[in-house]
């Protein structure tokens, strides 16, 4: 048996259900979720309809680099949003499907670490858990960057020793940020970028959240458009993560792709083909479908901004919560993580997860300890109701 098994630790929300057994909720209140990043708003129904039209695909084999339209979506769509120059991205060598980013990222690493080189996998803290089970897997050490509100809740790019960089063979950014909604700026993504072709290694960005973003002007920037901006036409040692889950509300239909750098991905197909595996075809239309049209996913921000509206004032009346910059999360302070948590689920049947099981101890503390994270994922009435809830806890509190 792989002995980086036994370095894995449990999953957070193995840990939360471990940390509520035995709690005995009101049975008078229905219990709200906000837990899991998991959208619930309605799937678009031009997406179900391409997914049933084409459930005949299922009695085909599919091929691991997906069909030639599917790459063609995801490539325009990618060109379109991040306004990125017209063929730079070439569906045919620079772009593959993926079964959603959470696949597609641990996949990754497996293809990209070098273990003969002691390599460390730097990623940031808190994160997500992904990241370092990829790395323990793949050989790697994960080496965490603390990203809290003293540098913008954005990994501290600036501390860290050299010796680290020239280990360093993957550097997972992830933005807009899991838990904290930071963007990185396209300045702070070429300071990324100049460290990778100083050290050589690889950047990873999770941009699952790209779509999620309060305001309409302002689009989160993506590391595609800084590595244009820094001279990397071909966007050497860049890859990022896309998936349709949160952007088109379809979570179940575990879609996404990577797209970037032509040598790198190139190499992660070729391990593909052995890894098996494949997006079914009904699920490659479904995806033609859902990059091709940006019309629905306006409507998707248009919800999330209706929830930050209805529940960031009445959580400010009692907690010490900002709006993040982008995604569904709001990330605040709570006198003991563990505690709230189990508390809230206990008087008023409402589950968050402690930021504590998001994150690592380091010499410096837990960046998570005595934070909560809230995902405003439940319907825009469920998220006001959960708000008057945890308020009314932390007044009976005091």
């Amino acid at each position: 048996m792989n002995p980086a098994l036994t370095q894995l630790r449990p999953y957070p929300f193995e840990r939360l259900r471990a940390l509520l057994a035995g709690a005995r909720p009101p049975a008078g209140l229905p219990h709200i979720s906000m837990s899991i990043g998991e959208p619930r708003h309605e799937p678009p129904a031009f997406v179900l309809e391409a997914l049933t039209k084409n459930l005949a695909g299922f009695g085909s084999y599919p091929t691991t680099a997906g069909i030639p339209q599917l790459r063609a979506a995801a490539a325009a769509w990618l060109t379109r949003r991040f306004q990125l120059h017209p063929g730079s991205i070439d569906p045919e060598t620079m772009l593959i499907p993926v079964n959603g980013t959470r696949e597609g990222l641990f996949a990754f690493v497996q293809a990209m670490v070098d273990v003969a080189r002691e390599p460390l996998v730097v990623m940031p803290n808190p994160f997500y858990q992904i990241y370092e089970g990829a790395a323990l897997l793949a050989g790697a050490q994960p080496h965490f960057l603390g990203n809290d509100r003293a540098n913008a809740y954005l990994p501290d790019l600036d501390d860290v020793a050299p010796d680290v960089w020239r280990r360093c063979q993957v550097l997972f950014l992830c933005s807009p940020g899991n838990p904290t909604g930071a963007v990185a700026s396209i300045d702070y993504l070429q300071r990324a970028i100049a460290l990778a072709d100083r050290y050589d290694f690889v950047i990873a960005a999770d941009e699952c959240y790209s779509e999620i973003y309060l305001d309409e002007a302002r689009p989160p920037p993506g590391l595609l458009q800084a590595a244009v901006a820094s001279g990397h036409s071909a966007y050497e040692r860049c890859v990022v993560f896309h998936s349709l889950s949160k952007r088109s509300s379809v979570p179940g239909l575990r879609s996404g792709f990577v797209a970037g750098d032509v040598k790198l991905i190139q190499s992660f197909l070729q391990y593909r083909t052995y890894h098996g595996c494949a997006l079914p075809l009904p699920t490659q239309f479904a995806s033609i479908s859902a990059w091709s049209d940006d019309q629905h996913v306006v409507e998707n921000r248009r919800l999330y901004r209706e929830k930050f509206a209805r529940v960031l004032p009445v959580l400010r009346e009692v907690l010490e919560v900002d709006a993040p910059d982008a995604s569904f999360y709001l990330w605040p302070k709570v006198p003991d993580d563990e505690r709230f948590a189990r508390q809230l689920f206990e008087r008023q049947h409402v589950t968050v997860l402690p930021g504590s099981y998001i994150a690592r101890d380091t010499p410096h503390g837990n960046p998570g300890r005595g934070r909560v994270r809230i995902s405003l994922v439940a319907t825009v009435p469920e998220c006001a109701d959960a708000a008057a809830r945890i308020r009314d806890l932390c007044r009976s509190l005091g």
